[in-house]
């Protein structure tokens, strides 16, 4: 792919350069020696390409997305609706509010990494040190001192002064693992109100001698009608925007 890009660069700075510096590599340094960290346009492709291809996987490791799916897939299993709502629903209502806590901090990484990049101030390697200094702080808000404690031991690296000098290759696995029990944690909290409903109902069914009749066919009305008669999704959902604030 890199010679392609090379040949692809060659074209892109004109029949004239060639001819002047038959290696292609010499447009690349020209364009460099006027930005330190400018590229060309077939290697900011690359990059952008690649970027892509990761993408998802960090919108749900170092996002808020990771606790919210967790807990709404908790919450459909504990109202017994099976597939409704439907994954497409759940993860659409879970992209949405992730964007809506964590745009401060991409608004932050935008203009302290970016933008400095973006107009040659600073080299790619300041930048990324810049943008990544807000993501580690909202990071470090929600990581447990155990989970990083772990992490520290089998990387054999040494405790660092402040967190903020947490790498991500710490911070990140850290994270994922307090994200996870922390959704785990909801969800039982979730589970007890219905889990109670369906103790009552099967008592109830079992005492009458209604043994043909499945308790679940009676409880799951009943466990509807009292999340929406809470405003369950409300309720929900703003807990879940407020444990991040």
């Amino acid at each position: 792919m890199i010679p392609l890009a090379v040949a692809a660069s060659g074209l892109w700075l004109g029949p004239d350069l060639l001819a002047q510096n038959q290696n292609p590599l010499s447009g690349i340094s020209l364009i460099q020696s006027k930005g330190s960290a400018s590229l060309s346009a077939p290697m900011q492709i690359i990059v952008m390409l690649t970027f892509l291809t990761i993408l998802p996987a960090v919108i749900m490791s170092v996002t808020p997305f990771l606790r919210i799916t967790v807990v709404l897939h908790f919450l459909r299993q504990a109202l017994g609706t099976q597939g409704t709502p439907s994954n497409q629903v759940l993860i659409g209502l879970s992209l949405f509010l992730t964007l809506l806590i964590m745009q401060p901090v991409a608004m932050d990484m935008y203009s302290k990494g970016w933008e400095p990049f973006e107009g040659g101030q600073v080299t790619w390697q300041q930048a990324f040190q810049d943008g990544t200094a807000p993501l580690k702080t909202f990071l470090s808000r929600y990581v447990r001192e155990k989970d990083v404690k772990l992490f520290l031991d089998v990387s054999h690296t040494a405790p660092p002064k402040r967190p903020s000098d947490l790498g991500l290759t710490v911070l990140v696995p850290a994270y994922i693992l307090s994200e996870l029990k922390t959704g785990f944690q909801i969800g039982a909290v979730l589970y007890l109100p219905f889990l109670v409903i369906d103790l009552v109902v099967a008592s109830v069914t079992l005492s009458i001698g209604m043994m043909q009749l499945p308790p679940v066919m009676l409880s799951a009305p009943l466990k509807i009608l009292l999340f929406v008669l809470v405003d369950g999704w409300n309720l929900v959902v703003g807990s879940l925007i407020k444990s991040f604030y």
